[in-house]
């Protein structure tokens, strides 16, 4: 996948989507470096389109340049994933306090759009197309809150939320959530308790968390260099 060429009119949009398909499938692990030469050669591009998209991967969370080092993929520890929790959980809760009483027939039809476009990323086994998908499902709330700070919170934990959710996957050894993953989510979303919702987002948010915490830790575990103990 990586060593496809690219087409130059849009080589800078290309070489993000394949680098984030490579990060979000495991193919560069987390805390790797992604070298700029090396990158180059095996797709075939100029450095000017190609430091764009790795500038656009360290906006979105998903690499970082680290000084006299370089670029590497970020990596997720287990303070990350219990902070990720945390705050999705009080994020969304207070998103929807916002909305509530403001959801429309749009916000009805754009919500089961969304859950449509996840199912359809799910019946296709499109591992990124899933996790954008359901990023773009739980990011609705955020864009009807009328609130540009919320909605910029947002914005800013969707490249640590793509970590998680690709560990997340790996830890259960699924590619894609389950067909009716969300459907509870929305049927909650579209109903007539707020504190049900609120109760159903706690919920949703701890499926899974425990087993991709151990994934993390036991893959931060091997990671770690051995001492001269450990070696013997």
């Amino acid at each position: 996948m990586i060593s496809s060429p690219l087409k130059r009119q849009t080589m800078s949009a290309q070489i993000a989507t394949l680098l984030r398909h490579a990060i979000l499938t495991g193919e560069f692990e987390p805390g790797s470096q992604v070298v700029e030469s090396t990158l180059a050669l095996r797709l075939g591009a100029s450095r000017g389109p190609l430091r764009e998209a790795m500038q656009q991967l360290i906006d979105e969370g998903l690499l970082v340049s680290v000084p006299y080092t370089g670029t590497r993929v970020v990596d997720i520890s287990l303070e990350d994933v219990n902070d990720i929790y945390a705050m999705r959980t009080c994020l969304e809760q207070f998103a929807f306090e916002q909305v509530w009483d403001r959801r429309d027939g749009d916000f009805k039809k754009d919500l089961l759009a969304r859950s449509d476009t996840l199912k359809e990323a799910i019946d296709q086994s499109d591992h990124v197309a899933a996790i954008e998908a359901e990023l773009d499902l739980h990011g609705l709330v955020y864009e009807y809150a009328n609130n540009r700070i919320l909605l910029n919170t947002w914005t800013g934990l969707r490249g640590h939320l793509q970590l998680y959710w690709a560990a997340h996957r790996r830890a259960h050894g699924t590619a894609v959530p389950k067909r009716d993953s969300h459907d509870d989510y929305i049927r909650f979303a579209l109903g007539d308790s707020l504190s049900a919702m609120q109760d159903e987002l706690s919920d949703h948010m701890r499926l899974g968390l425990e087993t991709t915490k151990a994934f993390v830790e036991a893959r931060s575990a091997e990671m770690k260099p051995k001492t001269n103990k450990e070696r013997d």
